[in-house]
């Protein structure tokens, strides 16, 4: 589980997820994705970082640049684990809770 949150955190934020989607489709260099995001080459190294460190990509030194590409198998696990959640089936749709007359959720029921 600890593997699937840290993949939904890194693709959390809007930038990070650009650059996967960028990156599914080819295999880019820093430089070439600054271009294609609009953004400095800096930030798009603090961003790749992060994923990296999330071990949503690798990358290839091919001559002076390394390229980047998707680690498609750890990103299509995260996605069967969010189906599989999604799947989920309630055990029961009443209140666990002992105290079930100070719960809130027996509270809420009752205002709907």
């Amino acid at each position: 589980m600890a593997e699937l949150l840290e993949v939904l955190r890194s693709l959390a934020d809007e930038t990070r997820y650009k650059l996967i989607k960028l990156l599914l489709q080819y295999d880019y260099c820093v430089s070439a994705l600054a271009k294609k995001l609009n953004i400095s080459e800096s930030a798009v190294s603090q961003q790749l970082k992060v994923l990296r460190q999330a071990g949503l990509i690798k990358g290839d030194k091919r001559g002076y640049y390394t390229h980047y590409y998707v680690e498609r198998q750890l990103l299509q696990q995260a996605a069967q684990d969010l189906e599989q959640l999604a799947h989920l089936a309630p055990r029961s749709t009443a209140c666990p809770h002992p105290n079930k007359g100070s719960c809130r959720c027996e509270r809420r029921e009752k205002d709907e």
